[in-house]
């Protein structure tokens, strides 16, 4: 399925639905979604599949904040496609390196963020809490979702 990467001009809320994907705090959603820049991964016909916001940290460092792909979509390399789109932005914009994190109990993403060049820099505990708006009990492939574990990349 042929699909492109564009930003996006709208506002970042109209695609909350895509966020709330990877996203499962509605109150800390709401501290980043209006940040930085968002492309979006569209298919021939139009219907946006996916998207990845970034957000540059400081002169040296853009964060990616968000990333996510509809179902039917993953697992075909756009994860990646948009990943590099934002780092060569990145690059241009005079950046050195891209941060980004996301689960430890997430295998799949540990696994997709290092062949992607990422390396780890650190673990945060107790990350996904009640305190930051996440709900009890949530699980990935049975790992209780708790800790964070942050990457970075030389662009």
């Amino acid at each position: 399925m042929p699909i492109t990467v564009e930003e996006y001009a709208g506002p970042h809320r109209d695609l909350a639905w895509s966020f709330r994907e990877v996203e499962h705090s509605e109150r800390l959603l709401n501290t980043y979604i209006d940040l930085g820049r968002v492309w979006v991964a569209r298919t021939d016909s139009g219907e946006i599949v996916g998207h990845l916001q970034a957000v540059a940290r400081d002169a040296r460092t853009w964060e990616v904040a968000s990333l996510a792909l509809v179902e039917s979509v993953r697992r075909q390399g756009w994860g990646r496609r948009l990943l590099e789109h934002a780092a060569e932005q990145a690059r241009q914009a005079g950046a050195s390196r891209v941060i980004v994190s996301t689960a430890a109990a997430d295998v799949g993403n540990l696994r997709f963020y290092q062949r992607c060049g990422f390396r780890m820099t650190h673990v945060v505990r107790d990350a996904f809490t009640a305190y930051q708006g996440y709900p009890d009990g949530l699980e990935i492939d049975g790992i209780p979702l708790r800790d964070q574990v942050w990457f970075d990349r030389r662009v």
